[in-house]
């Protein structure tokens, strides 16, 4: 076995997602889950969001209509982005929101993810990009004891 190493990374500096239409999903990511716009480059055209703790590169596809869609089952590429819930009110309040989003097509609702305690929800934003949100009541402990 190879000797233990220390990772060259320290963690993830921002995700970058390629969306069909920027301005829906910059208003479903600013309106609709409360995110900022941190920067901007009109001409790619690109907006960075972020929550305060991460950041998401929106890139517009060069030709909308010709984008094709993720499919998890045959495509390489990321498969969800997973963005983690504070409590399980705010999750099923942010789902309640979120499903009836213009453009939004809901997966499954608020349900455990396998056996529990885990709650999350799927969603595609406007734009057709896999959202899981998630709750784990173990980190709200630990943040608690914290």
């Amino acid at each position: 076995m190879d000797e233990y190493c220390a990772a060259a990374t320290i963690g993830v500096d921002h995700v970058g997602l390629s969306v069909r239409d920027l301005e829906s999903t910059r208003r479903f990511f600013c309106d609709g889950l409360g995110w900022q716009v941190v920067g901007e480059k009109p001409e790619y055209p690109a907006v960075f969001v972020s929550d305060g703790h991460d950041m998401v590169t929106l890139w517009q596809v060069e030709v909308p209509e010709r984008a094709v869609a993720f499919n998890r089952r045959v495509n390489v590429g990321l498969h969800h982005l997973a963005l983690a819930v504070i409590d399980e009110a705010s999750l099923r309040g942010l789902f309640e929101r979120v499903e009836k989003w213009p453009g939004v097509v809901v997966e499954f609702s608020p349900e455990l993810l396998g056996t529990g305690p885990k709650l999350h929800f799927i969603i595609r934003e406007p734009s057709g990009v896999r959202l899981e949100f998630a709750f784990d009541p173990r980190l709200e402990e630990l943040r608690k004891r914290g």
